[in-house]
């Protein structure tokens, strides 16, 4: 495997919070079935950053996109997020660890979130 793609969330301390990023996660590996997929959370859960990394190497990935799961970039994006790529680098330095913007930044996931919010407030 050559690419792989790195799910990062924030994590929570109820496990029903993970519910819809491991559906990301489900949808990535049914959409791309030879690219291996892991998702990653910054704290309460697991796996951790490096580990899922780890697994990405592992498997043999020498590209992994790194994509955020936040709405925008905050603290945790801009200033966590780079630091622990540094540790993956340092730990998988045949590994290219490539960071994407945060997802909720994107066109499609702005136009998603306004479409969703005004099919909700027409069916009031």
């Amino acid at each position: 495997m050559e690419q792989g793609i790195l799910l990062f969330a924030h994590g929570a301390r109820d496990p029903q919070w993970a519910l819809p990023f491991e559906a990301v996660a489900a949808r990535l590996r049914v959409q791309a079935p030879d690219t291996p997929v892991e998702l990653a959370f910054l704290e309460f859960m697991t796996p951790d950053l490096l580990e899922a990394g780890e697994r990405l190497a592992a498997a043999g990935c020498r590209h992994v996109n790194v994509v955020p799961l936040f709405l925008g970039a905050g603290g945790h994006v801009r200033k966590d997020l780079p630091v622990l790529l540094q540790q993956l680098s340092a730990l998988h330095p045949d590994v290219s660890w490539m960071l994407n913007p945060a997802v909720g930044e994107t066109a499609e996931v702005v136009e998603a979130m306004a479409a969703s919010a005004l099919r909700m407030s027409a069916a009031r």
